[in-house]
């Protein structure tokens, strides 16, 4: 029954607590550009998701056989393998969205989102845990994404997933669909995430211990109590 309670919260935590676009502010830059259509947003959604699911998969399943030295570059091929598959079948089945994401659907392989989880969980902790954070995780991107892609075509455009919504004696704010207006719906979305989060007595997500630090990849003293204790005092090969 523990097991099972743990594996909810693990999943349910990146629905709104750890949501990893709206409180751990990651993987924005693919959010603000594809987030202009619903269409771009459920296909970048699930295809990181994908991605994200199968590399916590394939990382926990290998985490006691890869060196911690190298375990960056090596998570950082098992992804770019997965990422690799996810374009191929879009190009095949959906060429029109392959076409739509562009640079950006390649680009999940440097995804701060899919690398984090794979360095602050999956390569930490048991495959069927790992499957449901990947999971939770995918979600909450997804959704954030689909939010603000709602918000920006319907107002930027007067569309929702290329079927005319507005009337059309209503002229679209086209600043909705450009930068200025992705920034300024993500800040919303941002604070009302936090807001709503915070009434339900969930303080803002933060990243704690060495995989938050820049020097984790080449530091002697990690997973060590001295490297939490004494930071300063980390050296770097």
């Amino acid at each position: 029954m523990a097991e099972k309670k743990s594996l909810i919260q693990e999943l349910t935590k990146g629905f709104l607590a750890e949501n990893p676009v709206l409180r751990l502010v990651l993987g924005t830059c693919p959010t603000l550009a594809v987030s202009t259509s619903v269409t771009n947003a459920i296909g970048m959604g699930l295809s990181a998701s994908a991605v994200l699911i199968c590399s916590n998969i394939a990382i926990s399943a290998l985490r006691k056989v890869i060196p911690s030295k190298v375990r960056i570059p090596a998570y950082i091929v098992v992804i770019a393998s997965f990422v690799t598959i996810v374009q191929m079948l879009v190009k095949a089945f959906a060429p029109a969205l392959d076409e739509s994401l562009g640079v950006y659907l390649p680009l999940i392989v440097v995804n701060c989102i899919i690398l984090g989880r794979a360095e602050a969980f999956a390569g930490k902790n048991k495959v069927l845990a790992s499957a449901v954070d990947g999971l939770g995780m995918g979600i909450g991107f997804t959704a954030a994404l689909l939010a603000m892609a709602i918000v920006r075509e319907l107002l930027g455009a007067g569309t929702l997933a290329g079927i005319q919504i507005l009337p059309s004696f209503i002229n679209p704010m086209t600043v909705f669909i450009l930068p200025p207006g992705g920034f300024f719906v993500f800040g919303m979305l941002m604070a009302c995430a936090n807001k709503i989060a915070e009434s339900k007595g969930k303080p803002k997500a933060e990243l704690h211990g060495c995989e938050s630090c820049p020097m984790a990849a080449s530091c002697k003293l990690i997973n060590t109590d001295e490297s939490c204790n004494n930071p300063k005092e980390a050296t770097v090969e």
